[in-house]
Order: structure tokens, then C-alpha cells, then sequence
């Protein structure tokens, strides 16, 4: 039986597609690995054994029947359950989609099975994507929260009970949970990965993320999901074809980064300040500290107006179906949504492009921005899935960003750097993230 935890997602895309390893084989070992985790982790919302084996040997026909293989061939990747799939539920973490499916594959499961993966069933989300807490539990202590409200989607990757699997952000949902949980989780620019066929909170923030347990493997995921989508009017073309490329090559210069540590340092705990006030001495000369802009104060408030309008709008139909099978949380955001002007909104939407223009110009100078990805470890407790004060502000710009396991805290528990890039440079930005990761090692 394969040592799931012993190789990396690349690795084995690379044994599956020679043969080395069989789609089964690798099926089987997530499987037992998730009779063993799943009773306490609670990271799945549908999984089914059968079908996942299926799947798997139809991989294994095709891979031995000579015909081209995709980059991602016999490779099993969980899946959050607001994508859409016809032959899965999709529930959204809401009684009002028990048991439903999607009349068709979302855009992000067609080019999955383009690239030749297996859709390995859906992971638990917080309910409609929002921050009610799910039944997940953090891999690394049962008690805490794994975050949200990608909980299962972070969740599955820590426990090893897949390497690779595809969340969402619409504040900070990809990056808050890799925090908790100690894996890589990268946010791209937003418009590169197509949204048709999942659920809308906010056309405006929502962006599909990955996680990985490496910057690697996160590439190598993305790369088969940026694709230009017709359906989803905020995609560009870009090409991804370099995307694991760049994490191979060697940085031209030394690399400069900004470190912020926000209003919201105080918030973080002693043993967490340590943890980031070691790194910044570890790297001073590569690192320089600033305080944020002014205007960065401004934008948690229209992050907020955007994100409840837009939830009011496409979540209303709940609301006033029976808002009693809301959440208070839920129930709250919408009653707020339903209350700002036009002109509030239009305000936020205004400001997020004028805040961008003023912003982009720090990008000349520095290669990236680094920020803690959380408020600290995972917090004791499952009444929260966390603050999401150190993401919603790169959520609201449109930024590329990425939360590295790189860091201890308290009780041992894993703790992420954040770095943010510039707007579409996330080739560039990738191989940063690759260079942090391998000298943050070394130290």
C-alpha cells in the first residue's frame, strides 16, 4: 500500500501517469486513510467508496490503453461542495439543497477532468460559504476550528486524506483555513478561475482557491483550472502554461518585501508575534516594515458592503422562504444587505478600484507583500471559524495571495505567513512563494 503522506502531489501525478503507481492503489490508501480520520475530522459532506474506485480504474484502462494523458491523470482531488457536479450532491452547507444536484458539471470540474483527475467527492463548507461554523474539526487538534468556510477542503489536505483539493474565497476562506491547518492555500488573482457552477455569494470577491502541501502542488492544480470562461465575464486570458516552471527557477534578484503588521497585531497572541518577529530578523535584509496605508482602514467597511449586498441578492429566496433554517449569522447579513443604498454600494465598488490604482505602484519596488495569514493558530473552540481581518483586505483588491505553513505557535499548532502579490503577476508570484518556502527551511 502507498505512503500517501510520504510524497508530494507532483510526485505522484508523475508515478500515476507512468504507471508507477496506479489510480486504485492511491484510491485505496486516501481511503483508509479516511476510515481512520474522517470518524473525528468530519471533513466530508459526500464521499462514496464505490464510485471513487470507479473512477479510478476507468483512470488505469485509459492510461494503459496508450492515449495522451492529461497533467493530472488517475490524480483524486476533493472538491468544495458549492461546485456544481451532476452525478454529487451539491448542498452548500443548507437544508434548502439536501440531497440536490446540479443539472451539469461546474467549468472547474470539466477542466479537472480535461486534465485527467478524479473528482473525489465534496468537501463540508459553512453554510452558503458564509462564516457559520461547519462540523469540521482541525486535524491537528479536535477541539479547535479549522477555519472557514473552505473548512473541509483544508481539512482533507492537513489529514492527508487527499493531497490536493479546491475551495473559495469571498473574504478570507482559503487562506484562514490553510492557516489552522498547516497546508499551502493560494488565492489567485481574481478573474483567472472561471466561478460558473458554483454557488454566488458576491460576483465581485468570489475567487476559487487550492490547497496543496506545497507551492508546487498548488501550481500544479491551478495551472489546469486558469482558463478563460466565456460564462464567467470576469475571467481574462491568461496563460498558465509556466506555472510550474517559475517554481523551479532560481529568483533573479533577492527578493524585497513589505511586512505589515496592521492595527490587527495586537490581536495576535505573544507566542504567534514571536513566531513572525523571528522571521522578520531571520530576513532583514530582505525585509522591510511599514505601517499600511491610511486608506486600508476604509476598505473592511466596503468589503462588507459588497459582500452583504450581493449575499441578500442571490440568498433572498431563503430568507423569505423560511428564515428560520438560516443561521443568526446568515439571517443577519442579509437583514443588513437589504438596508444599504445603491449609492453604499456603488462607494464600494468605486473604492475598490480607485484603492488598487493607488496600491499597485508598491509592487515596483518590492516583490510581494508579507502579512500573518490569521489572527494566530486555530482558536480553541468551534462556535467560530476565525477573524478574517488579515485577508478581506488582498480579497477586496483582487490580489493574488498565499498563506505558507511556514510558522509554530502556541501549543505547537501550525501558524502561516501570508504573501500577496500584484494583480495577474501570479506566475512571478508563485516562484516567490516557492523561494520563501525553501529558505524559511533553511533557517
Amino acid at each position: 500500500m502507498i505512503e500517501v503522506s510520504s510524497l508530494s502531489a507532483y510526485e505522484l501525478s508523475l508515478k500515476l501517469k507512468s504507471g508507477e503507481i496506479s489510480s486504485i492503489d492511491l484510491c485505496k490508501s486516501y481511503i483508509d486513510r479516511i476510515k481512520k480520520f474522517e470518524k473525528d475530522v468530519k471533513a466530508w459532506q459526500f464521499f462514496d467508496e464505490k464510485l471513487l474506485l470507479e473512477k479510478a480504474q476507468e483512470a488505469d484502462d485509459y492510461r494503459k490503453s496508450g492515449k495522451p494523458l492529461g497533467p493530472l491523470h488517475g490524480m483524486p482531488v476533493a472538491i468544495k461542495d458549492i461546485i456544481g457536479t451532476y452525478d454529487m450532491p451539491t448542498e452548500c452547507g443548507t437544508v434548502f439543497r439536501k440531497k440536490k444536484s446540479s443539472s451539469q458539471d461546474s467549468e472547474i470540474v470539466n477542466l479537472l477532468k480535461n486534465a485527467g483527475a478524479i473528482v473525489m467527492g465534496k468537501t463540508v463548507t459553512c453554510e452558503l460559504a458564509y462564516i457559520h461554523p461547519s462540523k469540521t474539526r482541525n486535524p491537528h487538534d479536535y477541539s479547535r476550528t479549522p477555519g472557514g468556510s473552505s473548512s473541509g477542503s483544508a481539512a482533507v489536505v492537513a489529514s492527508y486524506m487527499s493531497h490536493l483539493s479546491i475551495g473559495s474565497q469571498t473574504g478570507g476562506s482559503v487562506i484562514r483555513p490553510a492557516s489552522y491547518c498547516g497546508v499551502v492555500g493560494y488565492k489567485p488573482s481574481y478573474g483567472l478561475i472561471s466561478r460558473s457552477g458554483v454557488l454566488k455569494v458576491s460576483d465581485k470577491l468570489d475567487t476559487i482557491g487550492v490547497f496543496g502541501r506545497s507551492v508546487k502542488d498548488v501550481a500544479l492544480l491551478a495551472k489546469s483550472l486558469i482558463r478563460k470562461d466565456l460564462y464567467d465575464a470576469s475571467t481574462i486570458y491568461f496563460s498558465s502554461d509556466r506555472m510550474l516552471d517559475v517554481c523551479e527557477e532560481k529568483l533573479e534578484f533577492d527578493p524585497k518585501f513589505i511586512f505589515y503588521k496592521t492595527k490587527n497585531w495586537k490581536n495576535i497572541n505573544k507566542k504567534s508575534q514571536e513566531a513572525f518577529e523571528f522571521l522578520i530578523k531571520s530576513f532583514k535584509k530582505n525585509i522591510e516594515i511599514y505601517d499600511e496605508p491610511s486608506y486600508f482602514k476604509e476598505i473592511p467597511k466596503y468589503h462588507q458592503i459588497i459582500h452583504e449586498v450581493d449575499m441578500a441578492n442571490n440568498f433572498q429566496v431563503y430568507y423569505d422562504k423560511d428564515k428560520s433554517k438560516l443561521s443568526k449569522e446568515m439571517n443577519d447579513a442579509i437583514s443588513r444587505g437589504l438596508k444599504y443604498s445603491a449609492k453604499d454600494y456603488s462607494d464600494a465598488i468605486d473604492f475598490m478600484k480607485q484603492s488598487y490604482e493607488s496600491y499597485k505602484e508598491v509592487f515596483e519596488d518590492y516583490y510581494g507583500i508579507l502579512t500573518p495569514s490569521s489572527n494566530g493558530v486555530a482558536d480553541k473552540g468551534l462556535g467560530s471559524t476565525g477573524s478574517a481581518d488579515f485577508q478581506k483586505i488582498w480579497t477586496y483588491l483582487g490580489l493574488p495571495s498565499i498563506s505558507l505553513p511556514l510558522l509554530t505557535g502556541e501549543n505547537d499548532l501550525p501558524l502561516g505567513l501570508q504573501l500577496v502579490g500584484n494583480k495577474f503577476d501570479d506566475l512571478r508570484f508563485l516562484g516567490t512563494a516557492k523561494w520563501l518556502e525553501d529558505n524559511c527551511k533553511d533557517e
